[in-house]
């Protein structure tokens, strides 16, 4: 059978089989097994296997190395299209999941945190490429705002299953972990054979491009995967070890993002259409500035709770740099820029982890102020972005482009 023809842009995409609900699914069977692994992680590697920060540090490294090597997705695509990678991805991230709780050594961990985030990163991939081909421009933010409110109820289920029954079912590590991974690999197999397979509107190139033209996204990837590590592993780590939560007061906080997520993530992805990708960036920047500048000196819990979910709202945020490329991109190049751009967001995330992890050893508060350094970075690059940004006009001084002359050699 050959492959369905995505609709053109501007065209209605509906009827259940459509792309956009595609993408929905897939988001939403990530989250059952990657949301499933987050809550239970601190508190499985402090309880079970002893992790220090040194460990947590070291662990949350190896966990990047395969987004550091996203770039390598393109190759796959010369022998399998873009939404079969990111499903076969999804099933290895959950047989990781799964293999988890059977595993509680520190190599055990160390182990199975690689190959589910092989499969993570390379669905995160494929997702990113598929949904700027797939989403017309003009609605994109906002198709992607109900793409994080779809990823954010299935994270709602995952955290409330734990957050009600880890205490009153006694459940142990390796049930849950087994559970979660073992239903996104069934989901997976069925979103395989319950679509179709969507016809890319434009081919993509099968090498990786790398341009000048594109430098401030390369620029805003990089500081944003240096600022997704300062939350993702230190600001859960800080509750955890400084506040001592438990299980399912993990799993009631990152409970209350989901809710803040599905509730605010379209009306976000509504706010940039309507405002650009420069004011939104920007919002974005300052707000993560006085996040991480509190971060630093919280001594309540309930304060560092309300910041955690303050923090974890800035991502929808993020939408606003997928669409500022979508806006100045070669269509041909998004697949490989995809994984180029991957790979740009860990080469600080393999070092921080790691890194950060000696220096919260000395002092957590300049952990959390050397993230406010960053979030200053991103808030300079932000406002080199355009208001209407196109083709030839990717910063903020530039002119815009003659028709037709926005497109450039592979080679620039």
């Amino acid at each position: 059978m050959s492959p369905t023809p995505v609709p053109p842009p501007g065209a209605p995409q509906s009827g259940w089989r459509s792309p956009a609900i595609l993408l929905m699914a897939m988001a939403a069977t990530m989250q059952i097994a990657f949301a499933t692994w987050w809550a239970l992680l601190n508190n499985f590697a402090v309880t079970e296997v002893a992790f220090t920060g040194r460990e947590i540090g070291i662990q949350q490294s190896l966990r990047e190395i395969p987004g550091f090597l996203s770039f390598t997705a393109v190759f796959l695509l010369l022998f399998m299209r873009e939404q079969r990678l990111a499903l076969l991805s999804l099933v290895l991230l959950g047989v990781g999941v799964a293999a988890t709780g059977m595993l509680p050594t520190i190599w055990g961990l160390y182990l199975t945190t690689v190959i589910m985030s092989v499969g993570f990163h390379y669905y995160e991939t494929m997702a990113q490429s598929l949904s700027l081909q797939w989403l017309p421009k003009a609605d994109a933010p906002r198709q992607m705002g109900r793409i994080l409110a779809a990823a954010a109820f299935a994270q709602m289920i995952a955290y409330g299953f734990i957050a009600l029954a880890w205490k009153t079912l006694e459940l142990s590590f390796a049930v849950v972990f087994g559970i979660a991974g073992a239903t996104t690999v069934v989901v997976a197999l069925a979103l395989w054979f319950a679509f179709p397979v969507f016809r890319e509107a434009v081919p993509q190139r099968k090498t990786l491009v790398l341009r000048k033209r594109y430098w401030l996204y390369y620029a805003l990837t990089f500081m944003g995967g240096a600022r997704r590590q300062i939350f993702t592993v230190f600001a859960g780590f800080m509750m955890v070890e400084k506040f001592g939560y438990d299980v399912h007061q993990v799993s009631t906080l990152f409970l209350v993002n989901c809710v803040v997520n599905m509730l605010f993530a379209p009306k976000i992805g509504a706010f940039i259409a309507r405002v650009g990708e420069r004011r939104a960036l920007t919002v974005e920047y300052v707000g993560l500035i006085a996040v991480f500048v509190c971060y630093a000196f919280v001594t309540d819990p309930w304060i560092a709770a309300g910041l955690y979910v303050v923090d974890h709202a800035f991502f929808a945020m993020a939408i606003a740099m997928k669409t500022y490329f979508q806006k100045i991109a070669d269509p041909a190049d998004i697949a490989p820029t995809a994984g180029v751009a991957f790979t740009i967001n860990h080469i600080a995330a393999v070092i921080i982890p790691a890194a950060f992890g000696l220096i919260w050893l000395k002092s957590p508060t300049a952990v959390f102020l050397i993230g406010a350094g960053m979030a200053a970075t991103s808030l300079v690059l932000a406002r080199l972005v355009p208001r209407v940004p196109e083709p030839g006009r990717e910063l903020v001084w530039q002119k815009p482009a003659p028709v037709g002359g926005g497109a450039t050699s592979p080679a620039e």
